[in-house]
């Protein structure tokens, strides 16, 4: 399992569901049916596991930006209300 580097510094395991949860909200924010948001979070995911697995050390940023770049592929509006809703906490 890979690990990433929060902001802080200190090292997570990835956790997919993270991911996949923050887009299924972002979708369903651009007023996707529950079925769409979940077909395009299935999507979603598996380019950023086959992403992940190329890189030795990835960091929340970097997951961040790449989840952005591939939403915006399936579905701009989620990617937006994915970029700009961003937990800062």
């Amino acid at each position: 399992m890979k690990h990433l580097v929060k902001r802080e510094g200190h090292l997570e395991r990835f956790d997919e569901k993270k991911v996949y949860a923050s887009c299924y909200s972002a979708f369903l924010g651009a007023h996707l049916s529950h079925q769409e948001a979940e077909k395009l979070c299935e999507k979603v995911s598996k380019e950023i596991n086959k992403w992940i697995k190329t890189k030795k050390m990835v960091n929340s940023d970097q997951i961040f930006k790449e989840t952005t770049r591939i939403m915006k592929k399936h579905h701009k509006e989620a990617a937006y209300l994915y970029e700009t809703h961003r937990d800062i906490s």
